[in-house]
């Protein structure tokens, strides 16, 4: 799941002014502080759901962060119908699965061989 949201953020990286022209095209406000922030999520709470450091709180923070996404930039309702409405419907409902795996992780932790479970295990 971590790595779900590592390897894009590497994408915007590698692609920000293009990213930020698509975050523009959707009317997200104040995109380079939003995307930078986007990025440092993706890349920080990713790796600590994979390392299961605080994983739950991470999971939590990109399920908030999945929600917004989809909301700006996965909005079919706004369109008319055609293929690029059944694109987003299709990405919009992708992410709302995503959304429920992370809550998942949120309620019950990121596993045994954990950090989390290790420093929970010493006490």
């Amino acid at each position: 799941m971590g790595g779900y949201f590592i390897m894009p953020a590497v994408s915007k990286l590698n692609n920000f002014s293009g990213t930020s022209a698509y975050m523009e095209q959707h009317n997200v406000p104040m995109v380079s502080v939003l995307l930078v922030v986007t990025i440092i999520i993706q890349l920080v709470a990713g790796a600590a759901i994979i390392v299961g450091f605080k994983g739950k709180q991470s999971a939590f923070i990109l399920a908030a962060l999945t929600l917004v996404i989809s909301l700006f930039m996965h909005n079919f309702w706004v369109m008319e119908e055609g293929i690029a409405r059944s694109h987003e419907l299709q990405n919009f409902f992708k992410n709302m699965g995503i959304m429920a795996g992370l809550l998942m992780i949120t309620g019950l932790g990121t596993g045994r061989f954990s950090f989390d479970q290790r420093k929970t295990a010493q006490n």
